[in-house]
């Protein structure tokens, strides 16, 4: 490592050390812990560190990196594990977190008996993160309070995302916007996780100054989402957000529903208008035809299918995590007439890593997750990462039951949609495992995880109550006031 790796890391233990400490003695600090954490996941790149950085490999990940949200995360879970709330036991075992332990390690197995190694390595630290930012949520969102600071996080996080949009649309003039994230898909995907959460809490019994809130933001995404001008992405998001709409309202009609209908009519004949010609022009670059059975075409979306099947017929375990990029430049793009510039990672010169231009010398993931997966970790792997998938969309379901406006249930139905926007965008777009979208996605993953515990064993109204009374006096005898 270098010098500057090495006072960085020092740095992050520091930062990490003292973050811990102050959170684990109060709840206000944790809640802005948390807060940050979530709306913090989308600048995460502008404050992290890639240690042993590969920036010239086109994997999913390129390093070991680590960021400051990071830090907030650790904080969050081990003090929500050490210190939990009043009443809270620190033995609760999130749903699915078994088959999230069950794919790692296979992933993490999948390594043993694969070369090289060490693009693996890279995405199995971004798995950990996940796991991280699973856990924090689940351990931190027990009860409504805790929802409410999601909610708010997301909502700047959209507004955010909606401000870069016209910044980068109408000042810069890009024909897509990317926001805070690398690519105009990545922030597409991030945009169909968070709409649907956003719409089921403006539908919820939250305090009405967040449901304003919301009301700002779901503007917000759906005018990024139209200025990503992503095929995919577009359609799937309205989509989503109309679902959740529909599952979430109550259907008694009030002067402020018909108020509001006109509203998003309005806005959306506004969105259309705008952007009519440049949606046209997008989804005129190419048909299904082209994108699917053209075989002269080189990384359209069929030729990712048939670069997985490659390597599948030859290796049924798949290349390895975060391989693809390297056999297929070296080995399975030829097999199917694409050769790339270099025969193996061993041969690359030295000079070819600095050019400009270095990227087309290799092979990019497939614009297809269950693709990429599968060649990545073979048949058994995509199994467990259905399956896991499978879980996710199965908690979430459990919400459709027992109709009512609280945030506890409105909030889980708009994360199974958001997870189903992400996951029919995975078929065009491998942006699932793009660093933003991967730990907002297990975050909210989390949440999800505790909202269905605690579906599962109610608590009363009553007991919260006791329970958020408990933590103001447990944040007052811990103040400097009271300890003078």
């Amino acid at each position: 490592m270098e010098i500057k790796d090495i006072i960085g890391l020092l740095l992050l233990v520091l930062a990490t050390l003292t973050t811990v400490v102050t959170v684990c003695f109060s709840q206000r600090a944790r809640d802005a812990a948390f807060f940050l954490m979530i709306a913090g996941i989308v600048v995460s790149d502008r404050m992290d560190i890639n240690f042993f950085s590969h920036f010239w490999y086109r994997g999913t990940t390129r390093g070991l990196e680590i960021s400051l949200v990071d830090v907030l995360a650790f904080s969050v879970f081990i003090s929500s594990f050490l210190r939990p709330r009043y009443g809270e036991s620190r033995g609760f075992w999130p749903p699915a977190l078994g088959f999230m332990m069950l794919f790692f390690l296979y992933a993490a197995g999948s390594l043993v008996l694969v070369e090289p190694r060490v693009f693996g390595l890279f995405e199995l630290s971004k798995m950990v993160r996940g796991l991280i930012f699973f856990l924090a949520a689940a351990l931190f969102v027990r009860i409504e309070r805790e929802v409410c600071i999601l909610i708010l996080a997301l909502c700047c996080a959209a507004c955010l995302e909606g401000v870069l949009a016209i910044k980068q649309h109408w000042l810069m003039h890009l024909e897509r916007v990317a926001g805070s994230l690398d690519h105009s898909n990545s922030l597409s995907v991030y945009l169909c996780l968070i709409g649907p959460i956003l719409v089921a809490a403006i539908n919820s019994n939250i305090p009405r100054w967040l449901r304003w809130c919301c009301a700002v933001a779901i503007p917000a995404t759906a005018l990024s989402i139209v200025l990503t001008v992503s095929r995919a992405g577009v359609p799937v998001f309205f989509l989503v957000v109309f679902a959740t709409a529909l599952s979430c309202m109550t259907w008694r009609i009030t002067a402020g529903k018909i108020i509001a209908t006109f509203a998003v009519a309005i806005g959306l004949c506004g969105l259309g208008y705008c952007f009519w010609d440049n949606l046209k022009e997008r989804y005129a670059e190419s048909t299904l035809q082209d994108e699917y059975m053209n075989e002269n075409l080189v990384e359209n979306r069929g030729y990712y299918l048939r670069l997985a099947s490659a390597i599948v017929e030859d290796r049924f375990f798949g290349v390895g995590l975060n391989n693809w990029s390297y056999w297929v430049s070296e080995r399975y793009g030829a097999r199917i007439n694409t050769p790339f510039r270099y025969n193996s990672y061993n041969e690359i010169p030295p000079g070819l890593l600095n050019t400009d231009d270095n990227q087309l010398n290799f092979a990019a993931p497939a614009h297809n997750l269950g693709a990429l997966t599968v060649g990545e970790l073979g048949v058994p792997g995509l199994v467990l990462f259905l399956l896991l998938w499978l879980r996710w969309l199965q908690m979430g379901a459990s919400f459709f039951f027992k109709r009512n406006r609280t945030a506890m249930r409105q909030l889980g139905l708009g994360i199974l949609f958001g997870m189903l926007g992400v996951f029919f965008q995975s078929v065009t777009e491998w942006s699932f495992r793009h660093t933003p979208v991967f730990l907002t996605f297990h975050a909210t993953a989390g949440v999800l995880a505790s909202l269905y515990f605690a579906r599962r064993h109610p608590q009363s109204e009553a007991e919260s109550e006791e329970v958020e009374v408990a933590e103001v006096v447990e944040e007052e005898q811990w103040s400097p006031a009271a300890a003078r």
